[in-house]
């Protein structure tokens, strides 16, 4: 089983000299894509045709709908946003494929984001395919190249980099899927190499800040590689439990013990796991809490030989909405509130700046916040930022600092102060502009009043803090923090913006 199943890998190596070509794009083969495709354009052409599945048009698309006429739909609540699904030849995984690929049935994306671990090249970043079309026997799929580059971060090693990409079947046998159940999109390929979590981060976030709701991710990954089939099926149970539970950190130590343990004939717990961690993080990013495992098998099903084999699972995350509004859970906030803590102490004391050593993603993503300094229960220093470019933990601790010594209706803090001094920090979502003052809900919104260069700014719990209505709420934001007329808010040449907040201390 395990010469057979892997063998396709050892015979695509071959195909690498043609699996690209140079065209010139033609905007009438875009359909409904919506990125300009430039002149000349690469066309990846099919690597594994042949081999993974077959190079003849009518016969895959035969077999591709064999399939999924054998799977079923789910009736799950909301969107189908990230799936996981299993890359081997499609005689050995395509029943299980079938069934992820089952739910997109009748559903439509403008893009998808095709994500994979490197089975063939050895490198220490991450390769998106960020122009041109990928092509098929089933037809040709562009690139969406603006997504794709919104993603490229150089400094975190996200890079544009086709050349791996280029003999990888693991991309190419979930397009082939994708191809039967979807109609005009564009496809984002990226495939990881051997790199560190921080690199798996930065992705993750960057996927985060561009994803919407006519985004989809699509993880390739088998599970556990040659254990016996007894074996796999209680070793994959384990595995997949871990990415039902959508904890990442929980996933990662599943897939630690698993391939710790010598379990006899494993070779790895699942081949995408950094794929798969990317996927998580996302879940986490987009607060995406319906997973549910849609269908599972090993290799020993397909071909009778039990003695090794390898697993297959679809998995699905279901969301009624994008949610981009952060939430920090109990031990983002503890390390929130330690970050300030260190940088209030370290800077008054001995005019120091820590360094940081974030642990909790979130943290390293570009979010605004206030920090909020109060002594014996009064006002002591309250000063943020709404666009942060700088990770969220970076702001946390420059506002902290700039709470404790550069709030103009203060004095600085002095070191005799701090064991008196609480630490409140409030996260914020980006602004949005309203049109009238009558949107704002009062507790819920903080509200920023501005006109020209000058503007003020009041966070959500300062109504419930004060006892104000809202209009007592507004005339003060207006006259206190702005500087302007009472009615300020009424006054059509001011802007108006509500933003929310996570507030802990």
């Amino acid at each position: 089983m395990k010469v057979w199943h892997y063998l396709f890998i050892f015979i695509v190596l071959s195909a690498a000299a043609s699996s690209f070509l140079i065209v010139k794009g033609d905007s009438k083969d875009l359909s409904n894509q919506t990125s300009i495709t430039p002149t000349p354009s690469i066309i990846r052409k099919a690597s594994v045709a042949g081999t993974f599945y077959p190079s003849d048009k009518n016969q895959l698309e035969s077999e591709l709908n064999s399939y999924l006429s054998k799977a079923s739909l789910l009736s799950e609540p909301g969107k189908l946003r990230i799936l996981i699904v299993p890359h081997a030849g499609i005689d050995f995984s395509g029943a299980t494929a079938a069934w992820g690929f089952k739910q997109l049935e009748g559903k439509s994306y403008s893009r998808v984001i095709i994500l994979g671990a490197s089975h063939n090249n050895a490198y220490s970043y991450i390769s998106v395919f960020s122009s041109g079309a990928w092509e098929t026997p089933l037809g040709k799929n562009y690139v969406d190249e603006v997504f794709a580059s919104a993603l490229l971060d150089k400094e975190n090693g996200i890079i544009n980099d086709i050349n791996v990409q280029k003999n990888e079947h693991s991309l190419e046998i979930e397009l082939l899927f994708l191809q039967k159940v979807l109609k005009n999109f564009k496809i984002v390929p990226i495939l990881i190499g051997q790199t560190e979590d921080k690199t798996l981060t930065a992705l993750s976030q960057k996927i985060f800040q561009n994803f919407d709701e006519d985004t989809l991710l699509v993880i390739s990954s088998d599970l556990s590689h040659y254990p016996s089939y007894e074996s796999a099926n209680e070793i994959d149970k384990k595995t997949i439990n871990s990415i039902l539970s959508g904890d990442e950190s929980k996933f990662e130590e599943v897939i630690s013990d698993i391939e710790g343990k010598n379990y006899p004939g494993v070779v790895t717990a699942a081949c995408g796991n950094q794929a798969i961690s990317v996927g998580l993080k996302l879940a986490n990013l987009l607060d995406i809490k319906n997973i549910k495992k849609i269908n599972y098998s090993n290799s020993g099903d397909v071909v009778g030989d039990k003695s090794g084999v390898v697993g297959y699972s679809s998995i699905g995350f279901w969301s009624d909405k994008i949610s981009k509004n952060i939430i920090l859970g109990d031990s983002e906030k503890k390390e929130a509130l330690k970050i300030a803590s260190d940088a209030l102490n370290d800077y008054i004391k001995n005019k120091k700046i820590p360094q940081l050593n974030v642990r909790n993603g979130i943290l390293n993503i570009p979010l605004g916040a206030f920090v909020t300094l109060r002594k014996s229960g009064q006002l002591r220093g309250c000063i943020g930022s709404f666009e942060a470019k700088d990770p969220l933990a970076k702001v946390i601790q420059d506002m902290t600092i700039s709470a404790a010594t550069n709030d103009i209706r203060f004095q600085p803090v002095t070191a005799d102060e701090l064991s008196d001094i609480s630490i409140e920090i409030s996260v914020l979502t980006p602004r949005k502009r309203i049109e009238s003052w009558r949107e704002i809900v009062l507790g819920r919104d903080g509200v920023v009043v501005q006109k020209s260069f000058a503007a003020g700014t009041f966070l959500p719990q300062v109504a419930s803090e004060s006892g104000w209505n809202l209009e007592q709420f507004l005339s003060e934001l207006c006259t206190q923090k702005a500087g302007f007329e009472k009615d300020c808010y009424k006054d059509p040449s001011v802007t108006l913006y509500t933003f929310e907040a996570q507030v802990f201390k």
